[in-house]
């Protein structure tokens, strides 16, 4: 492992931009990413959930990895999300995505079907020795029903190419249950927005960010602020952004997130259906938090456009 580089700070799950029409919207993303990056993000993953990838083809999908290299331009990592139904729908998305230059993945250990444990450790593991480069694997219980617990990645640790976790069931433990079963052998990412704080006292290497999106120089500072260990600072921070920050944890966290995308003025609201724009009460609420979140922003962190 010691020739891989060790993935490390903020990854954004990047929002997809799109024309009125559900085109993609190339200029939009590509803006939206160096916003980002500007702004101090140390990584960026492509065409998750937040990035509608069950909408897009696998084509698409290709072409905003493309986007997001171009955008980028060597400055932090590019990871494609492989969300694919099928192990051999998985192998040509990675294929076409090698030769794009990709930095590495993030891998779904199985969607749709409810895959068991042997199942879904040979997909990853697929997945991973065809890309020979670093594999982060997104392990969400909640959303996929399929869960690699330690003791599968323990089995798992022989594949070189399977750096890093991101982890997601919700349950705080599950960190520090990793960390006794494996040590440093992976990264190990928080991907539940409003576990961040908790996330990173336990040890997290890295936050897989969604409201990160709106707010990166802000995400990044409580990055800062817990590695240096002045978690009094931080926890000011993150009580903060944390009633935004359950916005991501939502059956419409991409409704809710481009919202907040389009209030801050970091991008437009545009999405493809069958999600529509937040209506009434629901559009209501998220202006609410945000506009109170925008009202009481700590400026010395506050990203620049």
């Amino acid at each position: 492992m010691s020739h891989q580089p060790r993935w490390t700070g903020i990854f954004p799950a990047v929002t997809t931009k799109f024309f009125a029409d559900e085109r993609i919207d190339a200029e939009g993303t590509a803006r939206h990413i160096d916003f980002q990056i500007r702004n101090g993000i140390h990584g960026v993953v492509t065409c998750g959930s937040l990035g509608e990838a069950s909408t897009l083809s696998l084509e698409e999908k290709l072409e905003v990895a493309r986007i997001a290299l171009d955008a980028a331009g060597g400055r932090v990592p590019v990871l494609a999300n492989v969300s694919e139904t099928s192990t051999r729908e998985a192998l040509r998305y990675i294929e076409g995505a090698n030769k794009l230059g990709v930095a590495g993945y993030m891998v779904m250990p199985s969607v749709i079907y409810v895959a068991d444990a042997r199942e879904a450790m040979l997909n990853v593991r697929t997945m991973a020795e065809a890309a020979q480069k670093p594999v982060m694997v997104y392990n969400n219980p909640v959303a996929y029903r399929v869960d690699l617990k330690p003791e599968h990645m323990v089995e798992l640790a022989d594949c070189q190419w399977i750096a890093a976790i991101k982890e997601s069931t919700g349950d705080i433990r599950r960190i520090t249950d990793l960390r006794n079963a494996l040590g440093d052998r992976y990264q190990l990412f928080l991907g539940v927005d409003d576990l961040a704080y908790e996330g990173l006292a336990l040890g997290c290497d890295g936050l897989l960010a969604g409201v990160g999106c709106a707010f990166p120089r802000e995400t990044v500072a409580l990055f800062d602020l817990m590695k240096a260990g002045q978690w009094a600072e931080a926890l000011k921070l993150y009580q903060w952004m944390t009633p935004m920050l359950h916005l991501d944890v939502s059956n419409k966290l991409v409704q809710n997130l481009k919202l907040i995308d389009a209030l801050v003025g970091v991008g437009s609201e545009h999405m493809r259906r069958p999600r529509l724009p937040l209506i009434g009460e629901e559009r209501a609420f998220v202006t609410a938090v945000v506009e109170k979140a925008l009202a009481t922003r700590p400026a010395q962190y506050r990203s620049v456009a």
